[in-house]
């Protein structure tokens, strides 16, 4: 359950500011978003997406791209921050239900964007299960998701994947 939990309650806090009437507000727990409207400088929420470097634990310090986002929500699961090390092998926080053990991929980080943050939340961390292939191939079969991928090559090199309807979020 708590792989929803964050984005679960982004939307109830929502709902309710929906429900005063309030028409621009951004919603963030503990990394999930929800945006609606404008800031107050008149902009759209801007949201930024953190390089999963080893060492990168405070949110937004070193980011990898900035979206704009309005009536939509984004949540990121990663393995970068929450892990096990033993014997120089780490072990991700996110347990793959099927085996009972760590995921284990070269996916470091997935980003998704959906119409409520509770989805968005449950799929990025399906994705983190999923691993790089299987994610795509999911992806390409769920066009309602928008995705932004990152992963590690054989060399050890940052690479992303996304969808193509992803782009139309980016910004400066």
């Amino acid at each position: 359950m708590n792989a929803i939990a964050q984005g679960y309650s982004v939307d109830l806090v929502s709902e309710y500011l929906e429900s005063l009437g309030i028409k621009n507000y951004m919603v963030e727990i503990g990394g999930e978003v929800r945006t609606r409207g404008r800031n107050d400088k008149g902009n759209l929420w801007r949201i930024g997406i953190d390089k999963p470097l080893e060492g990168n634990m405070i949110p937004g310090s070193d980011l990898q791209v900035i979206l704009q986002l309005n009536k939509r929500s984004l949540a990121t699961s990663g393995n970068y921050r929450k892990y096990y090390e033993k014997n120089g092998i780490k072990y991700s926080h996110t347990i793959n239900p099927a085996t009972g053990y760590p995921a284990m991929s070269n996916l470091l980080s997935a980003t998704i964007i959906a119409d409520d943050c509770m989805t968005a939340d449950a799929y990025a961390t399906a994705c983190m299960v999923f691993g790089l292939d299987k994610s795509i191939d999911f992806l390409g079969r769920h066009t309602f998701l928008e995705a932004y991928l990152i992963y590690s090559d054989e060399k050890g090199e940052f690479k992303v994947y996304h969808t193509p309807g992803f782009e139309k979020y980016w910004t400066e």
